[in-house]
């Protein structure tokens, strides 16, 4: 390693979560992230979390569940999540799988319907964890799973915290003072044991697993997401409407890709129409996504398959320039006050006033946008206020808050 290359060492694993519509090629922007990030000296993991991994075909070289060396500074993985949810989940499981045999349940039948449906996608972001605790890896790349899934996973840490809050942590305390109790009277007119204190704990250890990496997560000086996109009215859309999510769930993005560009020197009459469309979703990417910055990748002749191919894929998006750099900054939540009004300003971008609805239940602000809910817990200072009004200005709704009235 070269003096220069031992400066861009990082006190700090930066994290880059590479998403995208499916099919854009994000797997290929992983991957050649993580080869100028190695190459830069940085000690770089590049872990595929999408159920169909394609990061080792891209890489053409095998890979598993544990990081394989590919190159010097470079590491790449699979993840995969049944091994993640028995290291994980495995004391939850066997007692559910338990359970359902009592029931009269097949055993094959009980250990599949033990495995609640979305697990597997859970414990990708506990692996995220663990490599960021035992910092391993200067930076940490991910090629997530296509949006929709993405956007599930950065939901989950406000999710999982409102089923504890409301409903598991109370019934934690409950069970550890009746289990020593009724546990013999269930084990003999059931069958069926109370769950023990490794069992009653799992959820509540998860879930602080889960909390300390929504910290992480929507810490913008370490954790930045990449949107890869296509010029096309479809996948553009996609990608605005991710954008706008992410947001809502105050993860920062720093770059957008714009994949598969016909370059100009293609004159072939074949692709003259494909071009002039081209030409007009590639300038609503620019416009739409501003301020954001925009790299633009040609529609490459061969297959990004291999080190060599995505080692051009790599100059091409990121010429001379660090990728571990925080590439934009943008504030997606604030809390303004002005004349004695208070303001929760949330960066939205793209998103029309008339599909945000708001409630407010005790401290959280319910925001939903289409499909999306976030359970936003509310700054002291506005948790004794209620919800007065909301518009939208230069990207941000702004919601106004006012005392409550009697």
């Amino acid at each position: 390693m070269t003096q220069n290359q031992t400066e861009h060492r990082r006190d700090k694993m930066r994290i880059i979560l590479m998403t995208g519509k499916g099919g854009v090629g994000k797997t290929s922007m992983a991957a050649a992230t993580g080869l100028r990030c190695a190459e830069l000296g940085y000690r770089t993991l590049v872990l595929s979390t999408d159920p169909a991994h394609s990061l080792a075909d891209s890489l053409d070289q095998p890979l598993g569940h544990e990081p394989r060396q590919v190159s010097e500074n470079f590491w790449a993985a699979e993840l995969d999540a049944l091994v993640e949810l028995e290291e994980n989940w495995g004391s939850v499981k066997k007692y559910i799988t338990q359970v359902l045999q009592a029931r009269g349940l097949e055993g094959i039948q009980a250990e599949e319907l033990a495995v609640l449906p979305g697990m597997d996608e859970i414990f990708s972001l506990v692996r995220v964890k663990r490599h960021y605790d035992e910092a391993d890896f200067d930076v940490l790349i991910i090629d997530s799973a296509p949006t929709g899934t993405a956007l599930r996973l950065l939901s989950l840490p406000e999710v999982s915290g409102w089923y504890v809050r409301k409903f598991f942590k109370p019934m934690q305390g409950i069970a550890k003072v009746l289990t020593p109790i009724f546990d013999p009277v269930a084990r003999r007119v059931a069958g069926i044991p109370l769950p023990n204190a490794e069992v009653i704990d799992a959820p509540y250890e998860f879930y602080e697993k889960i909390e300390a990496l929504e910290r992480i997560l929507t810490d913008n000086t370490l954790t930045s997401v990449r949107l890869v996109t296509n010029p096309e009215k479809m996948v553009i859309k996609e990608s605005l409407r991710a954008h706008a999510y992410l947001s809502l769930y105050n993860v920062a993005t720093d770059l957008v890709i714009a994949n598969r560009i016909i370059p100009d020197d293609v004159q072939d009459p074949y692709f003259q129409r494909w071009k002039q469309s081209q030409q007009i979703y590639r300038q609503q990417i620019h416009d739409n996504f501003s301020p954001l910055p925009v790299r633009e990748i040609p529609l490459y002749q061969e297959e990004m398959v291999g080190i060599a191919a995505l080692e051009r894929l790599k100059g091409d998006l990121y010429g001379e320039s660090d990728p571990a750099a925080v590439l934009y900054v943008e504030t997606t939540l604030k809390v303004v006050q002005e004349e004695g009004i208070y303001r929760l300003d949330l960066y939205l971008p793209g998103v029309p006033k008339s599909e945000v609805h708001l409630a407010k239940t005790g401290d959280e602000l319910n925001i939903r946008i289409g499909n999306h809910r976030r359970n936003l817990v509310l700054p002291q200072s506005l948790a004794a206020l209620q919800p007065n009004g909301a518009r939208m200005q230069d990207d941000y709704l702004q919601i106004r808050f006012a005392a409550l009235t009697r």
